[in-house]
């Protein structure tokens, strides 16, 4: 399936391999321990005796059209070695219309193997870089520090999109010779801030930085997150948890920094939020694999949640596949508000629906930028979130019930609560148990929305009432759990198309109604 040049000796043959998840093709190897006419072993040591010098290898070949997801090539690191380093080009050849053109990535996994959910992970930089380096003490952001110790290394091709002429890549690999520093220990955010007891605090749970596509450092980002009037973030790179240890002296007792990741497979994202620092998700599986409820499990024993991303989005490999049976929460909102937001609220409300008739769990709504570099806006939107206090478990726990809605910026507030006959009283996320007859009072109280904007009420039913905010921001409308099994809120900015609702501006989570 691969034509594949080696500037080094031969370290077996190819094999195409079901990894127990994915099909990958792993390449003949690279043997540094061989010296061939592209370079001879390091010469010279240092006063302690250790091996000094590098070597440097190039891997050539070419991946057809239908390539394997993953394709690994072996790297025989000898002992002695304090830094490997690597970088990678492809052919970019010019396309019919409407067909893909080549796109590929790349990690590396270390001497501890490739075995789906193991320990070798070592990073992962996607498309975002032509070049990495790890060693001890440093790498590059995506790339996890550590020991380079001697044994079989693997780096990874991710042929993304393959044009019809095929793939052509070259990857060069050098390994450094010499004494390895010391490794530092990593500094992971602390589990709580100084918050205000009980209350609704606002994060954004979907963001990027320069440790895997992003452009904006951690630092821009806390202090964009400050200046949003957010209370919590979450670090969610795609496929690595190397920035896990990124946000030292980022953190305060006005800003929450959970730690997480995007997992991003061939067949739709899931933000794995709230995970213990440090703990990776592998993602190298599709839906058809039936891998992803071991992956689900594995967040969720990692004390997160389980949040597929922008379940409609138009981008290859974005859209969702794996259904929502293994969910926490979904995000329907993702960055500025479009179509495939619409769509994704469209079929929550259908899930909700089907869960008052005992069809599914229910599955709350969250919101998040997806910032990956600006114009990008940080807490566009966010999701607010009532919490005993700020720490991971109470925002965590918030999400999970339901107790939140979702805002374009934190200028726009709301406060929204169903009311029985007798005072009996819920909130968002909550239950109103009263009787199928009862008279239930809806109340919708909304400050710093958009001029302009239209509240609307929505029920298993639809909508069911619509209004111009007025200048109160207060909204009442009467209904009965008979007539209602639930009511959501929903604030829409000025419509820009006659007959179809404005974008979002805000919207929560429902409450229900009736007893169970």
């Amino acid at each position: 399936m691969c034509d594949h040049d080696r500037t080094s000796g031969p370290l077996g043959r190819r094999t195409l391999l079901v990894t127990g998840a994915a099909t990958a093709l792993t390449l003949n190897g690279v043997d540094f321990a061989a010296a061939d006419d592209t370079g001879g072993p390091a010469q010279g040591g240092d006063r302690t005796g250790a091996r000094t010098g590098e070597e440097t290898r190039k891997i050539t070949g070419r991946l057809p059209t239908g390539a394997p997801d993953y394709v690994y090539l072996p790297v025989e690191v000898p002992p002695g070695v304090r830094e490997i380093a690597v970088s990678y080009t492809y052919d970019r050849p010019t396309t019919p219309p409407g067909t893909a053109g080549n796109a590929c990535d790349i990690g590396i996994f270390d001497e501890r193997g490739t075995d789906l959910g193991g320990r070798g992970f070592r990073g992962w930089s996607g498309g975002a870089r032509t070049e990495f380096f790890l060693r001890a003490d440093d790498a590059t952001p995506g790339y996890l520090p550590g020991p380079v110790n001697p044994g079989t290394w693997h780096i990874v091709l991710g042929p993304y999109t393959v044009a019809p002429q095929g793939l052509a890549y070259e990857v060069t690999i050098t390994l450094h010779y010499g004494t390895p520093s010391n490794p530092p220990a990593p500094a992971y955010p602390p589990q709580r801030a100084k918050g205000r007891g009980r209350s609704w605090y606002r994060g954004d749970s979907h963001l990027h930085s320069v440790y895997s596509d992003g452009k904006r450092t951690p630092a821009r980002i806390a202090a964009l997150a400050r200046a949003a009037g957010l209370d919590f973030i979450t670090t969610t790179e795609h496929n690595t948890t190397a920035s896990h240890r990124a946000w030292e002296g980022l953190w305060g007792d006005d800003l929450l920094i959970l730690t997480g990741e995007e997992v991003t497979t061939r067949n739709g994202h899931v933000v794995a939020l709230g995970t213990d620092p440090g703990v990776f998700i592998d993602w190298r599986y599709r839906a058809r694999d039936d891998a992803f409820p071991r992956f689900a499990r594995r967040i969720r024993r990692a004390g997160g949640l389980v949040v597929p991303a922008h379940p409609h989005a138009t981008c290859i490999g974005c859209n969702w596949k794996f259904g929502y049976e293994e969910a926490d929460a979904v995000e329907v909102w993702n960055g500025p508000f479009t179509l495939d937001d619409e769509v994704a609220i469209a079929e929550w409300d259908n899930a909700l629906a089907a869960h008052t008739r005992g069809r599914g769990r229910f599955l709350p709504a969250v919101g998040h930028s997806d910032a990956h570099r600006d114009p990008d806006v940080v807490g566009l939107p966010q999701t607010v979130v009532l919490a005993d206090d700020l720490s991971r478990e109470a925002i965590l726990f918030g999400i999970r019930a339901g107790r939140a809605y979702l805002a374009e910026s934190s200028a726009l507030t709301l406060t929204f609560t169903a009311t029985g006959p007798k005072a009996e009283h819920a909130t968002i996320g909550g239950r109103l148990p009263v009787h199928d007859s009862a008279q239930v009072t809806v109340r919708l109280h909304v400050t710093g929305a958009p001029p302009g904007s239209t509240a609307r009420l929505l029920t298993d039913q639809g909508q069911l009432f619509t209004t111009p905010l007025p200048a109160s921001g207060t909204i009442t409308w009467h209904t009965t759990p008979a007539n209602a099994t639930y009511v959501r809120a929903e604030v829409r900015r000025a419509a820009t198309t006659a007959g179809v609702p404005g974008p979002m501006a805000a919207m929560t989570n429902p409450i229900f109604l009736g007893r169970d």
